[in-house]
């Protein structure tokens, strides 16, 4: 066994491969500690700075004291309390659906969706940058895959024009995708759907939170979020600062996910205390609206200083806001440069993201300072100019 998987690890790491995740020393905050030192934090998904704010953490310990550590079973059999279906009729008032329901993670949420949805005969046309939780819950399905390139409506439609069954058609596509922060068109897919008779499947990690009216999410953003052809999976790990998944919908999407939806069914619920954050998460959501103004502003003057220094940041439209290096070598040694600098920032690079297109994935927050993104901008101007990049 040693053996097998010692082959593995040294390819991996002659590849470049190989990963050693860094570890934070503090919590999860604009500005934090890696490696001793104190960094300005580019590398969360802590889109409204929730993850260590006191509101949650006391509504946290409320539900312990109340409920207890953990849920003891699965939903199914005993692992369902009020405090389950309380948030849950919480959540699907905040996204403006039928209903929703919550699963053990995002990726989680993707598995049992699809799972549960798709049958053989069905069709799914699914844009080829699409979260890796996508394309393993597709996998797990006896559906007919189609691939159509990125968010490139006249393939989809062409696709949709020349594949045809008796059974769903499901397209199916990220709300905001990870690694490049662009945003789906949603505009123009929502109503091709409809002309062809297909559903609409959204996974709206990055856009929860961030995208719409109170960061109610990309569908909301596009006005889609009463119709029941629009299905909406998302996280509550990243703007929501928190850990699990949902589903929100029609009511009957619901229902077939409690009787069908494996990660539902085979996994234990949420213990009291994660129930506990959640709500205080979307309270604070519903009382501070001005987070979601403040991420914002943060966003457009941290792409306006990178862009002025002529970094390529590909085009985003979100908070994520890539800067292009190129080469994988390229990428990991400005980020070691920046954190070097007390900037923390991760380079990406193949398989997450395709060869020569290496990259550092930055993400604003709403409790970001202005004082600390002028600080990242000077690094990167620094950085920029001794590997000779601008």
């Amino acid at each position: 066994m040693r053996e097998r998987i010692g082959k593995e690890l040294d390819r991996l790491k002659q590849e470049g491969l190989y990963i050693t995740p860094p570890v934070l020393e503090a919590p999860q905050e604009a500005v934090t500690r890696v490696a001793g030192r104190e960094v300005i934090n580019l590398a969360s998904n802590n889109y409204l700075g929730l993850a260590n704010h006191p509101h949650l953490k006391r509504r946290a310990r409320e539900y312990l004291e109340r409920w207890g550590a953990g849920s003891g079973a699965v939903r199914t059999i005993a692992g369902t309390f009020t405090y389950h279906e309380e948030f849950e009729r919480m959540l699907a008032g905040f996204k403006g659906t039928e209903s929703a329901l919550v699963l053990q993670s995002g990726f989680t949420a993707n598995q049992g969706v699809l799972g549960a949805l798709l049958q053989p005969g069905d069709l799914v046309f699914s844009d080829e940058l699409n979260h890796a939780s996508i394309i393993d819950g597709l996998r797990l399905t006896k559906a007919s895959r189609h691939v159509y390139r990125h968010a490139d409506v006249d393939h989809l439609r062409e696709l949709l024009a020349t594949q045809d069954s008796d059974g769903l058609k499901l397209i199916v596509t990220d709300g905001v995708f990870s690694m490049d922060g662009d945003v789906a068109p949603l505009d123009q897919i929502v109503p091709l759907a409809m002309e062809y008779g297909a559903v609409v499947y959204v996974d709206d990690a990055h856009g929860s939170g961030v995208l719409g009216e109170l960061g109610r999410g990309t569908v909301h953003h596009f006005g889609f979020h009463e119709n029941p052809n629009v299905i909406q999976v998302a996280t509550l790990s990243k703007a929501w600062a928190v850990v699990g998944g949902y589903a929100a919908g029609a009511a009957e999407l619901r229902e077939l996910l409690i009787n069908r939806a494996r990660p539902y069914l085979f996994s234990t619920s949420h213990p009291p205390a994660v129930v506990g954050a959640l709500v205080g998460a979307l309270e604070l959501i519903d009382q501070e609206p001005e987070r979601i103004d403040k991420l914002w502003e943060n966003t457009r003057y941290f792409k306006e200083g990178l862009a002025g220094l002529g970094f390529d940041t590909m085009g985003s439209q979100t908070p994520i806001t890539p800067v292009l290096f190129g080469e994988a070598a390229a990428a990991f040694e400005a980020s070691r440069m920046l954190l070097e600098r007390g900037v923390f920032a991760v380079g990406i690079g193949f398989p997450t993201v395709p060869r020569g297109k290496a990259r550092i994935r930055n993400i604003v927050t709403a409790a970001h300072t202005r004082d600390q993104l002028d600080k990242v901008i000077e690094t990167y101007a620094e950085v920029g100019r001794k590997l000779k990049l601008i």
